[in-house]
């Protein structure tokens, strides 16, 4: 579970994730994601929080593909707009 193992060397939580997938605001999707189309949920708040799930259209389960701390040299103010790379 390579999620799992990020998660856990990034000091993000289950609990953090389920609530960013509960109440999180999707930002990005991916329709051409492989093997299943994804998304980047945004969980706000005083420790923000990115999460990219993917959801198997055949059984309707939900993958954590990765969860992180969206990085503000990456992200505007609002951690929903990319930044230009330079």
């Amino acid at each position: 579970m390579h999620a799992l193992e990020r998660m856990l060397e990034r000091g993000i939580s289950r609990a953090e994730v389920i609530e960013a997938m509960s109440a999180g605001e999707i930002i990005e999707v991916y329709v051409a994601g492989r093997p299943y189309p994804a998304c980047l949920i945004l969980r706000a708040g005083s420790q923000p929080l990115h999460v990219v799930a993917a959801v198997d259209p055949d059984t309707q389960i939900c993958h954590v593909v990765t969860a992180y701390r969206p990085d503000p040299d990456r992200f505007e103010l609002d951690l929903k707009t990319r930044r230009n790379k330079r």
